[in-house]
C-alpha cells in the first residue's frame, strides 16, 4: 500500500473536518438568536444576560470563539448543553451506538437485496426478472423514507401487531428486544438502500460481462457459477465498494428522518432535538461526530481499493 498515497488522505481528511466545523460554527452564529436567552428565557434581565455571554465567551470576536472550541474539540470536550447543563460528549457517546447499529443493520439489509438482485438482473438483461428488478429499484428510490415508515407502522405494528413502532433496547439488555425494536427501522432505510445498490450492481456487472476475459473463461467451458464468482463480481467490487461507500454516507444522513418517525435515540434525533432547542454546544457537537463517521467511511473506501486490486496505483 502506498504509505504517501495514505498519509495525503488523512491529511485531506483533516482538513474537510477542518471546513466542515469551520461552516457549521459560522452557520450556527448567524442564526437569529441568543444563546443567553435560551439558557436564561426571555424575560432574563440585561445584566444577567451579559454576565451569561461574558462566562461563554460569547463577547469574543467569531474567530476566537471558533478557536478556543477547536482547541477543546481535539482534547475532547464539546461544551455543555444550552438546555441541560450536561456534558455534550457522554451525550454523543450514549447515542453513537444506536445509530451506528441502524445503519449497519440498513446497510446489510441493502447488501442482501442488491447483490443478488443485480447480478440476476445482469445476466439475463431485458428478461422478465430484469423489468422486474429495474422497476422495483426505482419505486424504491421515489418512496419517501419517512411514508414508507409510517406504512410499515400502520401494517406491522398497528395492524399486525408484530413488532413495536417506536422504542430501542440496548443489544446488551437483550438481543431479542434489540433485534424487535431494529427491525423496521432497518428495514425502511435497508429497502431504500438496496433499490439505489441494485441498479450500481447491476450496471457494473453488464460492464464487466461484457469483457474480453469472461467470454474466454465461458469460451474455455469453466462453470458458469465460477465465471460469475471468481471473475465477474471480484472485477465489479471496485465499482460496488464506491456505491456502499456512498450508500453509508446515505444512511447517516438519512436515519435523522427515521429515528423521528420510530423514536430511535440516535444522533439524528439528537440533532434535531439540537436544532429546535437552539442548544448550539450540542449540535456543533453531533455535527463533528458525523463529519468525522462520514470521513472515516471515505478514507476506508479508498484505502480499501488497494486491497481490492493491489494493482492499482494512486498518482
Amino acid at each position: 500500500m502506498n504509505v504517501q498515497y495514505v498519509a495525503q488522505r488523512l491529511l485531506t481528511a483533516i482538513v474537510v473536518l477542518l471546513g466542515v466545523t469551520f461552516a457549521v460554527f459560522l452557520i450556527i452564529q448567524l442564526v437569529p438568536g441568543d444563546p443567553a436567552r435560551v439558557i436564561l428565557g426571555v424575560q432574563a434581565n440585561p445584566e444577567d444576560l451579559a454576565a451569561i455571554r461574558e462566562r461563554l465567551g460569547l463577547n469574543e470576536p467569531f474567530l476566537v470563539q471558533y478557536g478556543n472550541w477547536l482547541v477543546n474539540a481535539v482534547q475532547g470536550d464539546l461544551g455543555k448543553s444550552l438546555i441541560t447543563g450536561q456534558e455534550v460528549t457522554p451525550q454523543i457517546m450514549h447515542r453513537l451506538p444506536a445509530t451506528l447499529q441502524l445503519a449497519a443493520a440498513a446497510l446489510l439489509i441493502g447488501l442482501i437485496i442488491a447483490i443478488p438482485a443485480g447480478i440476476i438482473s445482469a445476466l439475463k438483461p431485458g428478461s422478465m426478472i430484469d423489468v422486474i428488478a429495474s422497476v422495483t429499484s426505482q419505486i424504491g428510490v421515489a418512496i419517501p423514507d419517512f411514508w414508507l415508515g409510517i406504512m410499515l407502522i400502520l401494517l406491522f405494528s398497528l395492524t399486525l401487531g408484530l413488532l413495536p413502532a417506536r422504542g430501542y433496547t440496548p443489544i446488551q439488555e437483550s438481543f431479542s428486544e434489540w433485534l424487535r425494536h431494529i427491525i423496521l427501522p432497518a428495514v425502511t432505510l435497508g429497502i431504500i438502500s438496496g433499490a439505489v445498490q441494485t441498479r450500481f450492481v447491476r450496471s457494473a456487472m453488464l460492464e464487466v460481462l461484457n469483457e474480453n476475459y469472461i467470454r474466454t473463461g465461458r469460451a474455455k467451458g469453466l462453470p458458469e457459477r465460477r465465471v460469475i464468482m471468481g471473475h465477474a463480481l471480484p472485477n465489479a467490487m471496485i465499482t460496488i465498494v464506491t456505491i456502499i461507500g456512498l450508500q453509508i454516507t446515505a444512511l447517516l444522513s438519512a436515519v435523522v428522518v427515521v429515528e423521528v418517525v420510530y423514536g430511535w435515540p440516535g444522533l439524528g434525533r439528537l440533532a434535531l432535538d439540537a436544532v429546535l432547542d437552539r442548544d448550539y454546544p450540542l449540535l456543533q457537537g453531533t455535527v463533528l461526530i458525523m463529519a468525522i463517521l462520514l470521513t472515516l467511511v471515505n478514507l476506508g473506501v479508498d484505502l480499501l481499493y488497494f486491497v481490492i486490486d493491489p494493482r492499482i496505483e494512486h498518482a
